[in-house]
């Protein structure tokens, strides 16, 4: 049993996957077999709503602790940091949709209709229950900031600690009942998708999709650390070199926060001062996210494209900036990231309960590479902090 559990989120996506393939065609062979279709599709219908009853919670318990501790050691170089992380999160964000949107179109084919994907995953539950969460998305990250400003401002231990005790059973809630049940809903989405025949357009689309968000994330990289080397004066290469013990060790853990010891030597061997760096990579461990934005970005395009959905830049423009914000303090959570910004992807962008367990899957599936990207970034960051505020 030990060993099951080492084995990590993303071997179960990939089994879930595989099985939902296999039970829907097995099921699409014999009619008798519906039930087990339509019982998938039950738990589907009940699992979503009780994840749409979480996920503003998830923002709330999230990002207002986050902007609390923020907040309490505010100071020009924290402020700094923190606007630096967000710009590079923005970029990567506006980057990826850029590079998606022409890249796409030529390697998509749109021939499976929203109509299609949504019968897929939607196949007649025995029943469903509407579980009304106790506020919208957007509602709950307007008073997450009011409630990690306000702490901060006002410097009440009691309000921070009851945000933080949020977090911690935000936390407990995701890791005990979200995360071991994503497999379960991805199977019995693969389930009703295999059974009506659309699971394989999609699967070449995703290894399609996989393939230019790798290519792109090494673009990022190369791109902040040409920003860093001429702010610090460094040979970019070089320094990002100097840090892919980081990004390798980011790439086995999937963790930001285990890698942190890694990227302070790293951030170190590029000239930044112990100080500097001992500040900004474990705050930039949570705050600095262009990888996961470059992912959460290029793969909601990819199934905007892959089904029809009409999208501007300006849909993308609102996504992105509200993206940047509510995955603060995601990455301590397995799968954070991706969960944090499913009210948004179905608030902005419009996705249905089928496209976010599509999202879920393509964005599990490549969890790790998102991670390294971000820590990676992380020195890049440190050398124009160490810049700007230089020890003495």
């Amino acid at each position: 049993m030990k060993s099951l559990k080492k084995l990590g989120l993303l071997p179960y996506i990939i089994i879930a996957i595989a099985l939902g393939l296999l039970c829907g065609w097995g099921c699409a062979q014999s009619a008798e077999m519906t039930w087990a279709v339509r019982l998938c599709a039950t738990f589907n219908a009940i699992f979503s709503e009780y994840l749409g009853f979480i996920i503003p919670l998830l923002i709330l318990g999230f990002v207002a602790p986050a902007i609390a501790d923020l907040g309490a050691k505010a100071g020009k170089m924290l402020l700094f940091t923190a606007a630096l992380a967000y710009v590079f999160t923005l970029m990567a964000g506006f980057i990826s949709y850029g590079v998606s949107s022409l890249c796409f179109k030529q390697l998509i084919d749109p021939s499976v209709s929203i109509a299609e994907v949504e019968d897929a995953a939607a196949v007649a539950p025995y029943f469903t229950m509407d579980i009304e969460p106790l506020m919208g998305v957007l509602s709950a990250l307007v008073l997450a900031f009011i409630l990690g400003i306000g702490t901060a401002r006002v410097g009440s231990k009691a309000l921070a600690d009851v945000l933080s005790g949020l977090r911690d059973v935000i936390s407990w809630v995701i890791a005990k009942s979200i995360i071991p049940l994503l497999p379960v809903y991805i199977f019995s989405i693969f389930v009703g998708m295999s059974y009506t025949g659309d699971a394989w357009p999609m699967l070449v689309a995703f290894g399609k999709v996989i393939g230019v968000i790798f290519v792109m994330h090494i673009g990022i990289l190369v791109l902040q650390y040409c920003i860093s080397g001429l702010v610090a004066k460094t040979n970019p290469l070089k320094s990002l070199w100097t840090m892919m013990p980081a990004y390798f060790t980011a790439l086995g853990t999937s963790s930001s926060a285990a890698t942190i010891p890694v990227t302070l030597r790293r951030a170190q061997l590029l000239g930044v001062s112990p100080e500097v760096a001992g500040f900004t990579v474990p705050l930039c461990a949570t705050i600095h996210m262009s990888g996961s934005t470059l992912k959460i970005v290029a793969c909601a395009l990819a199934l905007m494209i892959m089904q029809g959905h009409p999208y501007d830049l300006g849909m993308f423009a609102q996504f992105i900036a509200m993206l940047g914000i509510s995955i603060i303090a995601a990455p301590g959570v397995p799968g954070g990231a991706i969960m944090a910004s499913l009210g948004i992807l179905s608030s902005i962008l419009g996705f249905t309960e089928a496209d976010c367990a599509l999202m879920i899957a393509l964005y599990i599936s490549m969890d790790s590479f998102g991670t390294a990207c971000n820590v990676t970034g992380d020195g890049a960051i440190a050398q124009i902090v160490n810049r700007a505020f230089p020890t003495k």
